[in-house]
C-alpha cells in the first residue's frame, strides 16, 4: 500500500470533489426546494444515512486496532462528534445543532481535510472513510445553512465558541481519567498537522482556541453583513 501524499493528486482530487459538492448541492437545492419539497427530504435523508453508515463503517474498521479497549472507540474527537451532530441536525433541522455543525464543520473539519491524519493512500479503507465522513460533514453544514436557509442567529459564533470550550473541558477530564488523547489535548497527532506550528504543550491548545475564535468570527461575517444591508434597506 502506498503512503498518503499530502497535497498530491489524490488529496487534491478529494478536496476538489468535496468543495464541488459543498458549493453545488446547496446552490441546486436552493433553486429547486420551493417547487420540489420532496427533494429536500430526500437529500436530508440521504445525507443522514450516509453519515450514519459511514460512522458505523469507521467504527467497525477501527475495532481490530483497539480490541476490547472500548474507551478508544468513544466518538469524542471534534470531527466524530460533528458527524453525530450532523445526523441530528438533518433529522430535525434544529437551529442550535445546525449552528454547531456550521462552525465545527467549516473550521475544524475543513482543517482536518487540509492536514489529514492518514498515512495510507486510496483505496485503503481508513483513507476512504476519513475523506468520505469529513467531506460529508462539510457538505451537510453547507446544505443546512446555505441550501435550506437555516442561518446562524446573531452572536451564534460566541455561543458555539463557549460550547466548544465546555466540551473540550469535559473531554480533558476523560483524557486524564482514561489516559486517552481525544481532541489532542495531551499531545499532538502523530501525522503532521497545523498544531505543529503552534508550539509545545500546552501552548498549542491555547493557540488552537484562539484560531477557533478567529475562524468562528470569520464564518459569521457573511450573515452579519447581510443583516446590516437589510437593515439599511429597511431604513430607507
Amino acid at each position: 500500500m502506498h503512503p498518503f501524499l499530502r497535497f498530491g493528486f489524490q488529496h487534491l482530487a478529494a478536496l476538489g470533489a468535496i468543495a464541488t459538492a459543498a458549493v453545488g448541492l446547496p446552490w441546486w437545492l436552493r433553486r429547486r426546494r420551493e417547487n420540489s419539497p420532496g427533494l429536500t427530504v430526500a437529500i436530508r435523508v440521504g445525507l443522514a444515512l450516509f453519515l450514519a453508515g459511514g460512522f458505523t463503517a469507521a467504527l467497525l474498521e477501527s475495532l481490530p486496532l483497539h480490541g476490547r479497549d472500548w474507551v478508544d472507540l468513544l466518538p469524542l474527537h471534534l470531527c466524530d462528534m460533528a458527524v453525530l451532530v450532523g445526523v441530528w441536525a438533518l433529522a430535525n433541522r434544529g437551529r442550535s445543532a445546525t449552528e454547531i455543525l456550521y462552525f465545527w464543520g467549516l473550521s475544524g473539519t475543513v482543517l482536518a481535510l487540509l492536514m489529514p491524519d492518514v498515512d495510507r493512500a486510496f483505496p485503503d479503507p481508513h483513507s476512504v472513510l476519513f475523506f468520505s465522513l469529513h467531506g460529508a460533514v462539510v457538505v451537510t453544514a453547507a446544505v443546512l445553512v446555505f441550501g435550506l436557509g437555516i442561518e446562524p442567529r446573531p452572536r451564534a459564533s460566541w455561543r458555539v465558541f463557549a460550547i466548544t470550550n465546555v466540551y473540550a473541558a469535559v473531554v480533558a477530564v476523560v483524557d486524564v481519567v482514561a489516559g486517552e488523547n481525544f481532541l489532542y489535548l495531551r499531545e499532538k497527532p502523530v501525522e503532521p498537522s497545523l498544531l505543529d506550528w503552534m508550539g509545545p504543550w500546552p501552548w498549542y491548545i491555547l493557540a488552537g482556541d484562539v484560531l477557533a475564535f478567529v475562524l468562528f468570527a470569520a464564518l459569521m461575517l457573511p450573515f452579519r453583513v447581510g443583516r446590516e444591508q437589510e437593515a439599511r434597506e429597511v431604513g430607507r
